[in-house]
């Protein structure tokens, strides 16, 4: 279990209204007393209610608008063989 300084909780939310968590840890290749060896690990997805109950209990917790551009979509033409 991480401590409220070492884990975020994020929110992504996208035009078409959906939304995404996930957890975030601290985590170090070396040791704590180390700074320059503590960096943020990879984004885990959880729960809408984890999220929500850890933003009440005052865990850190962003919330992110993702705005990207639709997909283009490119039409393959079929070769005759």
């Amino acid at each position: 279990m991480h401590s409220k300084q070492t884990v975020k909780y994020i929110c992504e939310k996208y035009p078409s209204g959906n939304c995404y968590f996930y957890k975030q840890e601290m985590i170090t290749f070396n040791t704590w007393d180390d700074p320059s060896s503590i960096m943020w690990g990879k984004k885990r997805p959880i729960s809408k209610k984890t999220y929500e109950r850890r933003k009440k209990e005052g865990y850190k917790t962003t919330e992110t608008f993702i705005n990207k551009e639709p997909a283009e979509i490119v039409q393959f033409i079929k070769a005759h063989s």
